[in-house]
């Protein structure tokens, strides 16, 4: 009776310390952390109110770590198995690290507790997800531009080398140049006009390449993104059911526990009540 009981406790702790109202009182405190923060590099703000901002800042921190050990206590070894969690753990094991002498640098890393706004706003969590999710088919899509980088790069060095050295005459040059026509930056007037001045076909190595490396590749990348925020979008609306589910199933357990300990009790008090009868 009493482990359940404890259970309960916990149970509700961590359902108050997840719900909307405080995650609300958490997104603010991360938000108001993060003005601070940038007041405070500020010379005059911090002569005329460098004690306040401190104090701001001492507050704010004591709050996150508050709610560290809540949902530790809550949650218990449950706690460490959910990645954004740990997150959470370390951006406020770093706050807590010592500010002075050696390790004085690691003032500068304060400005990582805005991260958190990535584990409790919902929507930043669910775009990292997907882009995390994303990631094996980014690695492919990254591996065919490699690919037409090191063809193309082989292709101009070899024909543009001799009479542009400075933009294709080593590999390494080339696939630098490839990369700003990639990125679209000057590349018409400052690198492909002048070599097809010079080549008048060059416009068939130029064109092929814009069409496969600023088109395709990114229109690839920008698509499986896409499909892996719905995909993810998905899984979490799979996992909000099994959650609810689970939660009725365990309320429909406990009222069996009980239901069966109240038994176990009148079971008693009846025998108690016979014995006091055939005495």
């Amino acid at each position: 009776m009493t482990t359940l009981v404890l259970n309960s406790w916990r149970q509700r702790l961590g359902e108050w310390i997840e719900s909307a109202p405080v995650r609300h009182f958490i997104t603010g405190l991360i938000l108001l952390n993060a003005i601070v923060l940038g007041v405070e590099t500020s010379a005059a703000a911090e002569e005329a109110a460098g004690g306040l901002l401190a104090l701001l800042n001492s507050v704010i921190l004591a709050v996150f770590v508050a709610e560290i050990l809540i949902k530790l206590t809550a949650f218990g070894p449950r706690f460490f198995r959910s990645g954004w969690n740990l997150f959470d753990f370390l951006i406020v094991g770093l706050s807590l690290a010592p500010t002075s002498g050696q390790l004085a640098i690691l003032r500068s890393l304060r400005i990582l507790r805005v991260l958190r706004l990535l584990s409790t706003v919902k929507r930043l969590r669910m775009l990292v997800e997907s882009l995390m999710h994303s990631l094996p088919g980014i690695g492919w899509t990254a591996a065919l531009l490699l690919m037409m980088f090191y063809i193309f790069g082989v292709m101009g060095t070899e024909l543009f080398g001799e009479a542009f050295p400075e933009w294709f005459g080593t590999l390494g040059a080339s696939i630098y140049t490839l990369f700003q026509i990639m990125t679209l930056e000057s590349w018409s007037m400052g690198i492909a006009r002048p070599v097809i001045e010079q080549f008048p076909h060059a416009w068939i190595f130029f064109v092929p390449f814009i069409l496969i490396s600023s088109f395709m590749v990114l229109n690839l990348f920008i698509a499986i993104i896409v499909n892996a925020t719905q995909e993810v979008h998905d899984m979490e609306l799979r996992e909000e059911r099994e959650r609810e589910n689970q939660r009725a199933h365990d309320e429909r357990q406990e009222m069996l526990d009980l239901l069966r300990t109240m038994e176990k009790r009148l079971g008693t008090l009846e025998e108690r009540l016979s014995e006091r009868q055939g005495g």
